[in-house]
């Protein structure tokens, strides 16, 4: 039996590097061996790619994607397919679930410095991976056709109108019609089913590629790669599998626990996964008394309010997520981990956090005198933290990185 599976994978390996790429990506992968918690979100992130894609798949077994009968096929989905409102609920708690690993996953990045040099292709990257999922999540959110998916089509398809010279036109082509309706539901569904799917997919394969060619980054944001023993191995590193496989199988044990006690128990989540509005169908001639984006958008659906001028708005918005891609170059530190980091570079990263959670509060609240004027001071600290960023680096007092890991 061993050699007849022995010969099948040669067999194999003749004709599929097959070994080889177990080899350099598991078992002869060597990962910084103090990895902590934070570095669990990066293979929670895939996991929720998989479980979007499978239950997206069983989803479009039964939705229509017809202004007329998309609303009711959800509905059908929910009430008469067997376990429809399971696999539903999987994808809806599940696009929420992704945006939370992926903002953590961010935030390790920001704290850690794993954008700094070499990693800066991985960072652009992840900020591509987010930009997609964004797309993904906004055209998706157009296919249950109620109320709010209705007008937050709406409201957010016009601001393309904004852009001087080609923005009516580009709003046009984008809708299909010169209202949302059903060419934009077919569109927005192609998109949202075949075309960002396979971009996502190729761009977490080049960021996977890209992060085992130059090695992971560690919260002491020391080289590992520069210490080895007489056989090549990193002396602070350990191979990926079967220490980091394992480690991980605990963190998708913990996650699940939450993902499906929120599915089982409370998968519209208060109106924040999924908005009352939204079990109400799309009615052109009924506008909700308040139109508002999912969570994940909110903080810079808050910025784009702050801005009196529709497009000094949309330039704010576009802005806030652009900068980010900046941020390898903005940091001049040669500092990557907090924990080395000055005082100075921890307050302003803390400030940062704390006005990126009260926008996106901001975005959910109705734009009152008092919330814009809120708004416009977490924007503009927003924008400090990136732009002032090459200053209060360079002046930062960090501390000695050491040589190696730690612990």
């Amino acid at each position: 039996m061993a050699n007849s599976v022995a010969n099948f994978m040669d067999w194999v390996d003749a004709r599929f590097p097959l070994t080889q790429v177990w080899k350099e990506h598991l078992a002869e992968y060597y990962a910084p061996k103090n990895f902590n918690f934070w570095y669990y979100f990066g293979s929670l992130a895939l996991l929720v790619l998989v479980n979007q894609i499978i239950t997206g798949i069983w989803l479009t077994m039964n939705y229509k994607p017809d202004a007329a009968l998309a609303f009711a096929s959800v509905e059908y989905i929910m009430r008469d397919v067997n376990w429809g409102w399971l696999i539903r609920y999987l994808h809806s708690t599940g696009a929420s679930a992704f945006f939370i690993v992926v903002y953590l996953h961010m935030f390790r990045g920001l704290i850690y410095g794993s954008y700094k040099q070499p990693r800066e292709l991985i960072w652009i990257l992840g900020m591509l991976i987010y930009l997609c999922l964004m797309a993904e999540a906004f055209m998706g959110y157009l296919l249950p056709w109620g109320q709010m998916s209705y007008w937050g089509a709406q409201v957010i398809i016009s601001l393309f109108g904004a852009i001087p010279g080609i923005g009516e036109d580009l709003a046009l082509w984008i809708r299909g019609d010169y209202v949302v309706a059903d060419a934009t539901l077919n569109r927005f569904f192609a998109f949202h089913v075949i075309a960002l799917p396979l971009v996502l997919v190729v761009l977490v394969f080049l960021h996977i590629v890209a992060l085992h060619h130059v090695g992971s980054n560690n919260p002491d944001g020391v080289d590992i790669k520069k210490y080895k023993d007489k056989n090549g191995k990193p002396l602070d590193g350990i191979p990926f599998h079967p220490y980091y496989t394992v480690k991980d199988i605990v963190g998708v044990v913990g996650f699940l626990i939450i993902f499906f006690a929120i599915i089982f128990f409370a998968p519209e989540m208060g109106g924040w996964f999924l908005e009352k509005d939204n079990f109400i169908p799309a009615d052109p001639l009924k506008t909700p008394e308040h139109i508002v984006p999912l969570w994940y958008f909110t903080p810079f659906y808050a910025i784009l309010r702050a801005v009196p001028d529709k497009f000094g708005g949309v330039l704010a918005m576009g802005g806030a997520i652009v900068v980010l891609f900046l941020l390898p170059w903005l940091d001049r530190s040669p500092v990557k981990s907090i924990r080395y980091r000055g005082t100075l570079y921890k307050m302003m990263l803390s400030i940062f956090v704390i006005s990126f959670i009260a926008l996106g509060y901001l975005g959910t609240q109705p734009a009152t005198p008092e919330h814009t004027m809120y708004a416009r001071i977490c924007a503009v600290i927003y924008f400090a933290f990136f732009l002032l960023m090459p200053f209060y680096t360079s002046i930062n007092e960090d501390e000695r990185v050491p040589n190696r890991v730690t612990s």
